[in-house]
């Protein structure tokens, strides 16, 4: 006599067999189904972290454009008295632009022995650098900038904001389809961009100790301005971003492993 089957769902979710014997007997039998995969998807906690982590991304874009668009990356200054009258010039230039300033000695800070700060009120000439045009080094105080070394610092900047820029449609695409899967390559994105904003900054600054080896007639006192402190700080929030994002794509916290799991009550 043929035994009466009757379907009945697992816990897994797939379909089993249950067979009742002649005799009165059950034998379980191993579902023939397969069980479909789910594409894990982000829940409303996620999403608020995910977005708060874009922020913090988002404040170091926002740096890295203000850092690089400026021209105060470096300001170079000539000593109060080189000149023996009662102005002085200063010049302060960044990855495209340079710019020297004629200062009046009064308005000075008694107790500072060179001219500036940059940003005080005199007259002012800027120009564009001519490294990506007609390959000319640029000439400040009779000092010759290396072309090569101010080249490879802005080309690190402009990868790093492309970097940028795949991260954040990274993360536009992981929040529209509800999807996890856009962390990883965001966090990629976001910290390597991080990386080659400071190492921009690194070359940069090898770019400035080349122009100031290439002539010893004027000295010159100089000192990184506040555009590489954008530059800075955007460097460490884009790689705390990248951190972020990579452990929101993980499965689990990675602080789970250490708590205590509580052993569920058998009857």
């Amino acid at each position: 006599m043929w035994a009466n089957y009757i379907v009945q769902p697992e816990e897994d979710g797939r379909m089993g067999m249950v067979g009742a014997g002649a005799h009165g007997g059950l034998a379980g039998v191993k579902g023939v189904g397969r069980a479909t995969r789910r594409t894990p998807r982000i829940n409303d906690s996620q999403e608020g972290k995910i977005k708060l982590a874009f922020f913090v991304a988002i404040v170091g874009v926002t740096l890295t454009v203000l850092g690089v668009g400026t021209e105060f990356w470096v300001e170079l200054a000539t000593p109060k008295t080189w000149s023996n009258n009662q102005t002085c010039q200063t010049a302060h230039y960044g990855l495209w632009k340079g710019c020297t300033r004629t200062l009046l000695v009064d308005d000075i800070d008694p107790e500072r022995e060179s001219c500036g700060p940059a940003d005080l009120p005199g007259e002012s000439n800027c120009t564009y650098f001519k490294f990506f045009t007609n390959g000319d080094n640029a000439v400040i105080f009779m000092k010759t900038t290396h072309k090569n070394l101010n080249i490879a610092a802005a080309i690190l900047a402009m990868i790093a904001l492309s970097m940028m820029v795949m991260g954040a449609i990274c993360i536009t695409m992981s929040l529209s389809k509800g999807v996890p899967f856009f962390l990883k390559p965001a966090s990629f994105c976001f910290i390597l961009s991080g990386l080659l904003v400071l190492l921009s900054i690194l070359v940069f600054h090898q770019s400035v100790l080349a122009l100031l080896a290439s002539d010893h007639s004027i000295p010159l006192h100089h000192e990184l301005s506040w555009s590489v402190a954008c530059l800075g700080f955007s460097g460490a929030i884009l790689i705390m971003g990248g951190i972020l994002f990579l452990i929101l794509s993980l499965p689990y916290s990675p602080w789970e492993k250490c708590l205590p799991q509580r052993n569920s009550s058998t009857i």
